[in-house]
């Protein structure tokens, strides 16, 4: 079973921006071929900083509020938040290594 946490529209306000620890969210959708190819990244990511961090994903074709509140334009894109805010974004596929770095950063 995943570790991965699934945003909404509905619980995105008490999951993501009112979370005591740093959340990743991945922001994608199911005809987007790089979101399926980072999708084993933010698995193995969500597995490792759990505990520590919340790891999820945000479909932008079912969510759309909040997918449009952040600008989300290309995906995927992902979103690392602290104490409800933005602190960092990374677009497009991007090495394990790079995103577990940007998380460790937010965690501090």
């Amino acid at each position: 079973m995943s570790d991965v946490l699934t945003f909404t529209d509905e619980n995105f306000q008490a999951e993501v921006l009112q979370s005591k620890e740093p959340v990743l969210v991945d922001f994608w959708a199911v005809w987007c071929m790089p979101c399926r190819a980072i999708a084993p990244v933010v698995d193995q990511l969500a597995t490792e900083f759990k505990g520590r961090a919340k790891v999820g994903k945000l479909n932008v074709d079912e969510n759309i509020q909040v997918a449009s509140r952040y600008g989300i334009r290309s995906i995927p894109t992902l979103l690392i938040f602290k104490d409800g805010k933005p602190v960092d974004q990374i677009i497009g596929v991007q090495p394990k290594a790079k995103l577990a770095e940007a998380l460790e950063r937010a965690i501090g």
